[in-house]
């Protein structure tokens, strides 16, 4: 599965996003998807996490209430909306997709290549 991350941008404080992230095959509706993201100098940390059929949901503490994961099996495409965003949230985002729905980087066995958020204060 390729994946294609895209929608990341600079944004002031208090400020939104959506990002997206494309999945080149129909196989995207069998797998769970999340998002990761990765600010310098530190590791790919959790963000979100859904089921393949969007039931479950998962989310870091810091982003409940203000984040949003989401997928359209139809078209083939995940999105994460960002509202409230923070100079905290500021890090390049990554989609993943997995066998599980999981917290964990290590189940997930696609990437996409990465979009940069960058929330200003």
């Amino acid at each position: 599965v390729q994946l294609q991350a895209s929608g990341g941008g600079l944004v002031q404080a208090g400020g939104s996003l959506r990002l997206s992230c494309a999945a080149s095959t129909r196989a995207f509706r069998n797998y769970a998807m999340g998002w990761f993201r990765q600010a310098p100098g530190k590791e790919r940390a959790f963000v979100a996490a859904i089921a393949w059929n969007g039931d479950v949901t998962y989310y870091v503490e810091s982003v409940k209430g203000r984040f949003t994961i989401s997928r359209d099996n139809a078209r083939n495409t995940l999105y994460l909306q960002m509202n409230s965003l923070e100079p905290e949230d500021t890090a390049v985002y990554y989609c993943g997709a997995a066998g599980i729905t999981s917290t964990n980087l290590y189940d997930y066995a696609y990437w996409g290549q990465g979009t940069q958020v960058t929330v200003s204060s």
